[in-house]
């Protein structure tokens, strides 16, 4: 849930095949982009743009996620992990003609690592114990060097764009595009890079991005054949396309954006004392979590479209996936068993705590969310099957993130997010028991329980060891221990449901961000 963990998702893309240049690609955006600057994106749009624009060392292959070679010809990792030295390849320009050397490669990264640039880029750099040191070695090449062994030390740099030392409102750029105009609350214009090194690449000449917020009108303007792709879709939409042109309609299967709740286990927050010790039970946990029917959620609210949970990792993460895990399924008896052993009793339809308490709560989740609304109903209804009373409150994002993140003032919480990486270090902020994000207790001093100590070293060793495959084991366990103790509690992974017309060549949609750019370069139409 960091800066690059992003809550909107990417917008609807698409082509006018119609109108306008024969190898003009158009798509719509949700909203105006807030930066052109490749090291300060935090938003979609933007996040959109920089991809599209940016030219980076390495770019990992979406399909087989192999790295690839692109603005390096070729580069080195040290033998203990700490440092990488890149080559580049001789002659690189800007979208301008301006050279691109060593020196664009190290001010670029040393100017993410400012803390007075506040760069998102910088967080992806950065390591537990200090930052790297940049050092340009020829014209051609550059190191960076940690202070101690680097978890992704290479495929790191697929997120960080090269940029030029400009001040330019539309900078100009390293990847197959750039920003050649922009309309504020209309659109932007991509212009294919007269200079970029994959000569007869790109395939388009432009794109065309439309600032359209409308879901309703994106989704008429692909069944009219104006726009050539939507990437991402909800069940109804998706149903509707199935229906008018069951060749465009794709299920990419399980996305990384999970769908989960949570306890306010926060010795400060505003509850009762009483509420708290439930929270902080992991068998009362355990027995919520097996009174809800994940399998209606997936098949009534996201009509089908949607996997009951199996933890904090999508299995559609193929590599980072435990595979031992399977999602818990309903079971009241299991669930009852689970609160008795906690002292709970069940009479005249109500549960109470060993001192009498009935067992009731508030569940707070995001208004203008159909889905989850309809999510927490059921979650409502299945708890009163068990004795619990469970008020929901809707509440809009900037209030709920007040309450979760800053008053503390709630109970359980209802939310899910948008992955925008595969590789679990990015949620270290959710489960480093002093993370910001550590959704049960925010920034603890010390870890409260002997599991969530475990976490903690198991995160930090996975983050200073370069061998992924030693990564993979400690995060094996994270995951283990994560629904062993359930403090978070999963439900679904939404399918990824993406609208793409047969016009559209050389598509290979993941369900890794961006599911339909990641080989924009490859992209053109029959």
């Amino acid at each position: 849930m960091k800066a690059a963990r992003l809550l909107a998702v990417f917008a609807a893309t698409g082509i006018l095949p119609a109108a306008g240049p024969a190898r003009e690609l158009r798509f719509t955006l949700p909203a105006d982009p807030r930066t052109f600057d490749a090291l300060h994106v935090s938003d979609q749009p933007s996040e959109t743009i920089r991809y599209l624009t940016g030219g980076v060392l390495l770019r990992i292959n979406r399909v087989t996620d192999q790295l690839q070679p692109e603005l390096a010809e070729s580069w080195k990792i040290t033998p203990d992990g700490r440092a990488i030295i890149f080559h580049l390849r001789a002659g690189l320009k800007f979208s301008d003609g301006s050279p691109l050397i060593a020196a664009d490669v190290a001010r670029t990264l040393n100017t993410a690592l400012d803390p007075k640039q506040a760069s998102p880029a910088g967080d992806t750099l950065r390591s537990g114990r200090g930052d790297p040191e940049v050092r340009v070695v020829s014209a051609l090449d550059v190191s960076v060097r940690y202070p101690q062994p680097k978890a992704g030390i290479d495929r790191i740099f697929d997120q960080i764009s090269i940029v030029p030392q400009t001040s330019a409102k539309l900078p100009p750029s390293a990847g197959p595009f750039f920003v050649a105009g922009y309309k504020p609350g209309e659109q932007i214009t991509l212009a294919r890079n007269p200079n970029y090194w994959k000569h007869g690449q790109p395939d388009f000449d432009s794109i065309r991005m439309d600032i359209q917020s409308n879901r309703e009108i994106e989704l008429a303007r692909f069944l009219r054949g104006e726009i050539h792709a939507i990437q991402k879709l909800e069940p109804e939409a998706f149903d509707r396309v199935k229906k008018e042109q069951p060749a465009a309609a794709r299920n990419l299967g399980a996305s990384l954006d999970p769908e989960f709740l949570w306890f306010n286990m926060a010795p400060a927050a505003p509850i009762p004392d009483y509420r708290k010790k439930w929270f902080s039970s992991a068998a009362f946990r355990h027995a919520i979590s097996q009174s809800i029917h994940r399998d209606d959620l997936a098949r009534v609210v996201f009509r089908g479209y949607a996997h009951p949970a199996a933890g904090p990792i999508s299995a559609s993460n193929r590599f980072w996936f435990n595979a031992s895990l399977k999602p818990l399924p309903y079971d009241a008896q299991s669930a009852m068993r689970n609160f008795a052993a906690d002292g709970f009793v069940l009479r005249d339809g109500v549960l109470r705590d060993r001192d009498g308490h009935e067992v009731e709560f508030s569940l707070v989740t995001n208004s203008g969310n159909r889905a989850r609304a309809a999510m927490a109903a059921f979650i409502q209804d299945d708890l009163r099957n068990v004795g619990i009373r469970v008020n929901v409150v809707t509440l809009d994002f900037g209030s709920l993130i007040e309450r979760i993140s800053r008053t503390l003032n709630y109970e359980a919480a209802l939310l899910g997010y948008s992955n925008v990486a595969v590789d679990p270090i990015e949620d270290m902020n959710v489960w480093l028991s002093s993370g910001p994000q550590h959704a049960w207790w925010p920034e603890e001093k010390t870890p409260a329980t002997p599991w969530e100590a475990r976490i903690d070293q198991l995160e930090l060793d996975q983050a200073a060891q370069p061998d992924r495959r030693l990564r993979k084991r400690s995060m094996d366990e994270v995951q283990r221990i994560a629904v062993e103790q359930e403090p978070i509690i999963y439900l679904v992974y939404s399918d990824y449901l993406a609208a793409i017309s047969p016009l559209l060549r050389g598509v290979q949609p993941v369900a890794e961000p961006p599911q339909l750019f990641w080989n924009i370069e490859s992209l053109g139409l029959k």
